[in-house]
């Protein structure tokens, strides 16, 4: 039994903290790995005489002490008389191991605030550290943004959904700004966050920004575009991706009408609805759409009009029908949206755009992570279909 396992068994049964067991051994250990590293770099022992006439001796050494997820260890940093001793047990100017620094950064993705994280640490190591240090912690998370919006994009899409949501951010006052995001899926049915940006309010303009920024990194085909439909957004689309196709989300459309008949007729409206995307096939969507004109038009003929007039509501009838439950709304992005205003509920609002970024990208290399090699429900069937797709807009 080693000296670690028998402190380990006796601090059990006297009902010690086995914590500072952990902690007392690293310290040795840590300590005895420094001295061992200058020992091989004079190339002799200590207080062997030898090292009288190497040209170079121990001199000493000085404290640091190194921040673990087992308390504070003091280390003793050894010197050589020369200066020329450089260590690698402990990296320069480092004052806590990566396990803290990766603590912080979890807790930064899952909405914590920098007053919490700070507290939350003083309470497990018993060191309080300020915000802004912890907050420096998190820088290299900028490493991070920067390698975000330059990397390069696949070559194809089968479907890019597009949302914004919107979060506050103060820049000398405070205000909710739209972050615009794009979510792809691949031919192989795995997802990707593609791009994001920040801006005061939701446009068109600034959505075509976003489409040449993923065109820019290499993204030449996308089969179809979904998104809610705010105005302009398909001349942006296709002003950018001129063969693509575009679905406007039939659940905002829901919404809208419901928002627009009274309390009274929502619950039967919306049904009469679904009925128009839910359809056995576009053929049949149509005929429904028909049917609820009819039925619908002499009550809410505003409703009714705006129905007609909405050339994007079947676009999703020419894809595989697999892919039809995934494609006819934007849900998709819209729940991993409700994620992120999940965690950022915590923080009430962000110090400044830098700091939004660090957060946002934090979350988007998170769900890149979760479902690159996950394919997404009813793609994998239609695969032929949509590779001929491919194949026809070429």
């Amino acid at each position: 039994m080693n000296h670690l396992t028998s402190d380990l068994v006796q601090a059990l049964v006297t009902k010690q903290d086995v914590t500072e067991v952990f902690r007392s051994h690293l310290e040795i250990a840590m300590n005895h790995l420094l001295e061992t590293e200058l020992t091989a770099f004079l190339d002799y022992e200590k207080y062997d005489r030898i090292g009288f006439n190497s040209g170079n001796s121990r001199n000493g050494g000085y404290s640091r002490t190194l921040h673990t997820e087992y308390g504070d260890l003091q280390l003793n940093i050894p010197r050589d008389r020369n200066g020329e001793f450089k260590q690698q047990t402990v990296a320069p100017y480092k004052r806590s191991n990566d396990t803290l620094e990766s603590f912080v950064i979890h807790m930064f993705q899952k909405g914590v605030t920098m007053t919490e994280i700070s507290d939350l640490i003083e309470k497990m190591y018993g060191h309080h550290y300020t915000p802004q240090t912890v907050s420096n912690m998190t820088k290299v998370m900028a490493q991070h943004v920067d390698a975000f919006a330059k990397r390069t994009l696949e070559k194809r899409y089968v479907c890019v959904y597009i949302d914004a949501t919107f979060i506050a951010v103060k820049r000398e006052t405070v205000s909710k700004e739209a972050v615009y995001l794009a979510v792809g899926i691949r031919e192989d049915g795995s997802k990707e966050v593609l791009t994001y940006t920040i801006a005061p309010t939701e446009s068109a303009f600034v959505w075509h920004e976003l489409l040449q920024d993923v065109r820019a990194r290499g993204t030449e085909d996308v089969l179809l575009f979904i998104s809610d439909g705010l105005s302009g957004i398909a001349s942006a689309i296709e002003q950018v991706y001129p063969k693509a196709k575009f679905q406007t989300c039939c659940v905002h459309v829901a919404r809208s009408i419901a928002h627009k008949v009274r309390v009274s007729d929502r619950g039967e409206i919306c049904d009469d609805f679904k009925s128009v995307y839910r359809a056995e096939d576009e053929k049949a969507g149509r005929e429904a759409l028909k049917t609820f004109c009819d039925k619908w038009k002499p009550v809410y003929p505003k409703v009714v009009k705006s129905l007609k007039e909405n050339e994007y509501l079947f676009t999703f009838y020419s894809f595989p029908k697999s892919i039809w439950r995934s494609i006819y709304s934007t849900n998709l992005i819209e729940s991993f949206n409700k994620q992120i205003k999940k965690y950022t509920k915590r923080k009430e609002q962000f110090p400044n755009e830098e700091a939004l970024e660090k957060f946002l990208v934090s979350q988007f290399e998170g769900y890149n992570q979760r479902f690159t090699t996950r394919c997404h429900i009813g793609f994998d069937q239609a695969h032929a279909e949509l590779q001929e797709m491919f194949t026809t807009i070429n």
